[in-house]
């Protein structure tokens, strides 16, 4: 049904409208039919009827459900305007919803894979970590394996069990996004006898949202805060990956997903399950990565993710002002905008700020010594 057109005065073919004729299960299985939001918005403009029953039965967010089954857990839908509200215009919530959702599924079908790039933006936290901050699970954003002339890695803490599970939860570069793949590198331990690599046996990927309010899954560095950081309650996981096995080398694996997954709040969490090899030193099994990489590509800014909702649902925004924006115009500010659009207008800037801040600080990482004094007496870094 792709690319297909609904036939002129279809719904006067032979006298009168099908929708008369059918019950409305066997309409909503025809309408279900199309696969393309493009051939659901050319059947909404045939009449009057077609549209009614289009935006009734919700048709726009189930192509967008059966396009990307995540949507399902969005518990509301609203447009975020850039000028202050006019006084309201009569419309329906079921007509906000369906243009919401008929522009949702437009861009979910036009994100290309070719477009997909690496958005992590930076960590949450860890379920442990055995020595702070030397092996910080920071140091898996790193592309090298050497941070000022250190092996570059996250250990955990050691385990008698091998089947002790371990986490790292990261948070995305947008609020909204498409993930194709995720790839993890364990760690080699050069500097050991025998160069152990200490990989997991498999891995597994949740991606969803955090519940607590906006900025409480900031990286932390206690132990007993990452357990609580980490803790599934805090999360809502709108999805969850099949297992994976490792490979114990020391190299970048790509765990391609079964299908591209919309990671709707921007939080990826990789679990390492099981223990492969113990460390000479204690006898006690260990999970070690040197590298983590998220590849997707962002729907952001043109729709965020508010998480404001009592049980911790997400709802979805809709900011059609941005469509034709650049990034840069996207981070200006004007005070004649609605607060609504300065909110997300700021945490856009935000995450922007923390993506370019942290690639200069890996590149500091990569200097050499006198050459990070000059970059703090130039002022880069304050």
């Amino acid at each position: 049904m792709k690319g297909s057109s609904v036939p002129p005065m279809a719904a006067e073919c032979c006298g009168g409208d099908f929708l008369e004729w059918v019950v409305p299960d066997n309409s909503a299985s025809v309408f279900g039919l199309l696969d393309h939001p493009a051939d659901l918005v050319r059947a909404a403009a045939v009449s009057r009827t077609w549209r009614r029953f289009v935006i009734e039965n919700d048709l726009s967010k189930s192509l967008c459900v059966r396009l990307f089954p995540e949507v399902a857990t969005i518990a509301a839908a609203a447009e975020v305007t850039r000028s202050p509200p006019s006084p309201p215009v009569s419309q329906s919530d079921s007509e906000r919803a369906y243009r919401i959702y008929s522009n949702l599924a437009g861009a979910l079908v036009s994100s290309s894979p070719k477009d997909s790039v690496g958005c992590v933006l930076r960590c949450v936290g860890a379920s442990s970590t055995d020595v702070f901050p030397n092996e910080t699970m920071v140091h898996t954003l790193h592309e090298r394996g050497l941070v000022n002339f250190r092996p570059s890695y996250w250990s955990s803490r050691g385990a008698d069990n091998p089947d002790e599970p371990e986490s790292l939860t990261y948070r995305l570069n947008s609020d909204i996004c498409i993930v194709d793949e995720i790839r993890v590198q364990p760690f080699k331990a050069f500097f050991q006898y025998g160069n152990p690599i200490y990989s997991s046996k498999t891995v597994r990927f949740r991606m969803g949202h955090y519940k607590l309010p906006r900025g409480s899954e900031s990286f932390v560095t206690n132990d007993d805060e990452n357990k609580m950081v980490n803790a599934d309650k805090d999360y809502m996981w709108t999805y969850t990956s099949p297992e994976f096995p490792m490979l114990q080398e020391n190299v970048l694996q790509s765990f391609k997903l079964p299908r591209p997954v919309l990671c709707i709040g921007g939080v990826v969490m990789i679990e390492l399950l099981g223990r492969v090899q113990k460390q000479g030193a204690d006898d006690k099994y260990y999970i070690c990565v040197c590298h983590v990489e998220v590849i997707g590509r962002s729907l952001s800014p043109l729709f965020m993710v508010d998480i404001s909702d009592p049980g911790g649902y997400s709802i979805l925004k809709y900011l059609p002002g941005a469509k034709n924006l650049s990034a840069e115009d996207m981070v200006q500010y004007d005070t004649k905008d609605s607060l609504e659009w300065q909110y997300f207008g700021a945490r856009y800037r935000q995450m922007n700020h923390i993506a370019v801040l942290n690639a200069l600080l890996m590149q500091v990482h990569f200097m050499h010594e006198d050459d990070v004094g000059w970059v703090l007496q130039d002022g880069l870094l304050q």
